[in-house]
């Protein structure tokens, strides 16, 4: 049997295990040893299945990870989240639609100091959905708010997702974190605009509050200096140069770890409950990326990588046509896929195919990245969407759906606007002392 056909082969059963439910850190794992078996041998697969997992686990970039995501449970139980909320509610809870509005700034402000959109919309699905449904609002447009915003997370720095991506191309992850922060606060403002307009021209979706006293606002500012002094160390402190990507996470985990301490909003149980939780994320991310780099193996060894990476170079379409096609399978992969997995599987065939082209690698990490962020609300997964179905039982997940719909339509705009002017980009990765 001819190795491309192995390697096809192996394709179609790791999707086949996909579509009958099994993990896909499972699936391509089991998938990659058979095929690997039937190419090589016993000696070849078993090399790879008892080998790989140690330098992937003992890689150092990779304990950015658990301090991103350390750093968010501390920053919750520090109670950052209602201050942020609270913060936006006074200064914009007056518009057309301020709660709305409210609850988008709030996941950004707290996308600051939290790098998992999942978990940024069950705490807002927590704090702001009940609120905006007891002032009257449209329950598919709240919901849809809340799924939509939390997917900012994955965006704005830490973000996890932007960790993982630069480990897999191996491109900076300073860099790419620095190159986040523009087209995160450029997302949010497409959202709040939307919103604004949108429920301007149709008052029913959801009532102005009574505006704030200019001292009730700036009191207000006082709660969000935690996330501010957060941010600043993280971020600052990459874009300095002065720590690297893990001393600037372990930093912010420190940081949200005292302030969670000054708060009184950390107990010995939920400093267990976060530490045992942000092990078991961190396993699942390390399983997930162990499983599907066994499955690349397969795929460099029998030919495939390369078999492809002709193929799309070779199609007679301008750079922004292929390019397009690429985007187009993302949208298509992430509503089965997770982000991670999607990333992990298309990453080793696309990213060659984009330099190729001569597009900027983290120009193209941030594109990657807002679709990842459409594939957390798009169905049939649209994690997002299940996160707050979960919250708010009562709401029928096909009403969640609904509420998607504007601002996946704004997702698509954005991503149209950062492929138009990539300098919304690349400016500040550009200008960084130390990438």
């Amino acid at each position: 049997m001819e190795p491309i056909t192995i390697g096809l082969l192996g394709t179609a059963l790791m999707l086949i295990l996909l579509v009958l439910g099994m993990p896909i850190a499972f699936a391509a794992a089991l998938a990659g040893f058979l095929g690997l078996f039937m190419l090589r041998g016993w000696g070849v697969a078993a090399e790879v299945m008892g080998f790989l997992p140690h330098p992937i686990a003992t890689k150092y970039v990779l304990t950015v990870l658990p301090m991103f995501i350390l750093m968010g449970y501390f920053a919750f139980h520090a109670g950052l989240t209602r201050q942020v909320y609270w913060a936006a509610r006074q200064w914009v809870g007056h518009l057309p639609g301020g709660l709305a509005i409210a609850t988008v700034f709030g996941n950004a402000g707290f996308a600051a100091c939290s790098g998992a959109s999942t978990a940024s919309a069950a705490v807002f699905a927590r704090v702001a959905l009940p609120e905006m449904r007891g002032y009257g609002y449209d329950r598919k447009l709240a919901a849809g708010v809340v799924a939509a915003s939390g997917t900012l997370a994955a965006l704005i720095p830490p973000s996890a997702l932007i960790v993982i991506y630069a480990v897999i191309v191996e491109q900076s992850i300073g860099a790419l974190l620095i190159a986040g922060i523009i087209p995160g606060i450029f997302s949010a403002l497409i959202y709040a605009l939307m919103l604004y307009f949108r429920i301007r021209f149709n008052p029913t979706l959801g009532p102005a509050l009574p505006q704030a006293s200019l001292r009730e606002r700036l009191i207000s500012l006082k709660a969000v200096w935690g996330i501010l002094m957060i941010f600043v160390m993280v971020v600052g402190g990459l874009y300095f140069g002065v720590f690297t990507p893990t001393e600037a996470g372990a930093a912010g985990a420190f940081s949200a770890f005292i302030l969670a301490l000054a708060s009184r909003g950390l107990t010995w149980l939920n400093l267990k409950e976060s530490l045992m939780d942000t092990a078991r994320t961190t396993a699942m991310i390390f399983l997930l990326i162990i499983g599907v780099l066994i499955f690349i193996r397969l795929l460099a060894l029998s030919g495939v990588t390369d078999a492809f990476i002709k193929f799309m170079l070779g199609l007679p379409l301008p750079r922004l046509g292929i390019l397009m096609c690429i985007l187009f399978v993302y949208v298509i992969l992430g509503m089965f896929m997770d982000a991670i997995g999607m990333m992990l599987l298309t990453l080793p065939l696309f990213f060659p195919i984009v330099v190729g082209l001569g597009y900027d690698p983290i120009w193209f990490g941030i594109i990657v990245i807002k679709c990842c962020e459409i594939c957390l609300i798009t169905p049939p997964v649209g994690l997002n969407v299940y996160v707050v179905r979960g919250v708010a039982s009562d709401i029928p997940i096909e009403d969640i759906f609904r509420g998607i719909i504007p601002f996946f339509l704004m997702d698509i705009l954005t991503v149209g606007l950062l492929i138009a002017f990539p300098q919304i980009v690349t400016f500040l990765p550009n200008t960084m002392i130390a990438r």
